[in-house]
């Protein structure tokens, strides 16, 4: 299992970064790989991906959230993963985005990706997308305010 922290500053209000992260139907604008997401249901999202030419699909859980802090979510099936966003107020305007993943490479290409820095590279690519996709707009496509408390053990 390997773990990735990519930070991006964005050049607006914290609540604009947030409610834009909510909106996953978005999310193949901007990252490289994500065909497309469905969000089920308050906490369930399907993922297609492609993953060096091959498609695959996996369901994933929001097993946290709360507005303008944090979102964490695990996969249920498919490509282990696990991750969450946080979203820090830096000023009236400016906010930070900090993602951190857990992901456990599938399959001899994914392993090699892994450990040459391919993965890395390819979510600070991500976030710096992120930025340019929600600075560009000035506004989010959307929000999704709801609380989600974590899980008691």
């Amino acid at each position: 299992m390997s773990t990735v922290i990519e930070t991006v500053d964005v050049d607006v209000p914290v609540d604009v970064a947030y409610n834009q992260w909510t909106q996953f139907e978005s999310f193949p604008e901007f990252m490289t790989g994500v065909d497309r997401i469905e969000q089920l249901d308050a906490t369930h999202t399907r993922w297609t991906i492609t993953v060096a030419g091959a498609t695959r699909a996996f369901d994933a859980t929001i097993t946290e959230q709360h507005p303008e802090e944090r979102i964490a979510w695990k996969s249920d099936e498919g490509p282990q993963h696990a991750g969450v966003i946080t979203f820090h107020r830096l000023g009236n305007t400016t906010s930070r985005v900090t993602a951190q993943m857990d992901i456990d490479p599938e399959g001899f290409v994914e392993n090699v990706a892994d450990k040459l820095g391919i993965l890395d590279r390819r979510i600070k690519s991500d976030m710096e997308r992120l930025k340019h996709f929600i600075e560009a707009r000035g506004t989010e496509t959307g929000h999704w305010r709801g609380e989600i408390d974590r899980p008691n053990p």
